[in-house]
């Protein structure tokens, strides 16, 4: 049976780790390499391409699992969710255009603070100081990678000082979305695929406006049939998105929301390894050492966390002599 577990944990940690890496690794190929010697700059286009995707992805979960297709919560929730994520997903995306994307990778661990401030603010949640002393252990980290090494983007387009707003930007947009979805499951009991379904749907009507209203939608158009090889990417990019869905529900379902934080945390080091590797990126040893500081307090964060819910699973096992005493009264 621990054998069974152990493999279908390691399974779901395998697929997340490796559509994560397939969708990182394109995701920066696709913002910052030419194809046929023009650069791709709409980045909507790649978020509404996703949120299609995904849309497909959640109608078929529904499907399979006889889920009732209605809104559960009011559409206007779901739509303050979508224009979060889709504001969070396109500053992501343009920050690749002015920073590398092992500094757009660690910025993601940098969300704590962000979460926390939003979990304050909208739902009234309180952290205790070792919660705080980890989020200072990250900021401090993040800032000094920022600040002792080249973090400008392979190709370089602009001043990182964008790039790095547009990653404040994502953090606080990212932040508030988590917040709202929190909030959604716990006050309207909407399901995962129910909930998927409807942000997504509002997340791709949303960009498409946005790409019609630049005018952006027939170029794109026109780069995708002229690309064959940047159609391939888009499709495997947002292939590799969807297809995360699936090992991130289930993992979180079978073995916790802990668990998932270590695999997130295995998977941004494993992604910034593979980045630098593939696109050459340089890191200084106080960056390395910023890196191992930013890690190491998030695993350890989870090593406390998947800790403390094994202490509570074994105090609500009852004793065998307990249970004894139970079957003869």
């Amino acid at each position: 049976m621990e054998y069974s577990l152990a493999f279908w944990c390691c399974f779901y940690a395998s697929g997340v780790i490796g559509t994560l890496l397939v969708y990182g690794v394109l995701q920066e190929r696709l913002m910052t390499m030419p194809y046929g010697g023009e650069l791709f700059k709409v980045s909507t286009y790649l978020v509404f391409c996703n949120r299609v995707v995904n849309c497909a992805y959640a109608s078929t979960m529904i499907a399979i699992n006889q889920e009732d297709v209605g809104n559960k919560a009011p559409l206007w929730k779901y739509m303050i969710i979508s224009l979060s994520n889709v504001a969070a997903t396109t500053c992501q995306y343009e920050a690749l255009k002015y920073v590398s994307f092992p500094v757009q990778m660690l910025g993601k661990s940098f969300k704590m603070m962000p979460v926390m401030i939003w979990g304050i603010i909208i739902s009234g949640k309180s952290y205790g100081r070792l919660d705080w002393g980890i989020a200072a252990c990250v900021t401090f980290g993040v800032t000094e990678f920022l600040m002792t090494g080249n973090i400008s983007a392979p190709v370089e387009q602009g001043n990182s000082l964008i790039g790095l707003l547009l990653l404040v930007a994502f953090l606080a947009c990212d932040g508030l979305t988590s917040t709202m979805q929190e909030k959604l499951f716990k006050e309207h009991k909407t399901t995962k695929f129910n909930q998927m379904l409807y942000v997504n749907g509002c997340s791709a009507g949303t960009s498409l406006i946005a790409l019609l209203a630049s005018g952006n939608l027939s170029s794109c158009i026109a780069f995708t049939f002229a690309h064959a090889e940047f159609s391939r990417d888009v499709m495997i990019l947002s292939a590799s998105a969807a297809a995360s869905q699936y090992f991130i529900y289930a993992q979180v379902l079978e073995f916790g929301a802990l668990v998932f934080a270590a695999t997130m945390n295995v998977r941004q080091v494993v992604s910034i390894i593979v980045s630098c590797i593939q696109y050459h990126h340089v890191i200084s040893w106080l960056q390395m050492c910023g890196l191992f500081l930013v890690f190491a307090a998030l695993f350890y964060k989870s090593y406390l966390g998947l800790k403390q819910s094994q202490k509570q699973k074994d105090e609500q096992k009852p004793l065998v002599g307990d249970i004894g005493k139970a079957e003869k009264v």
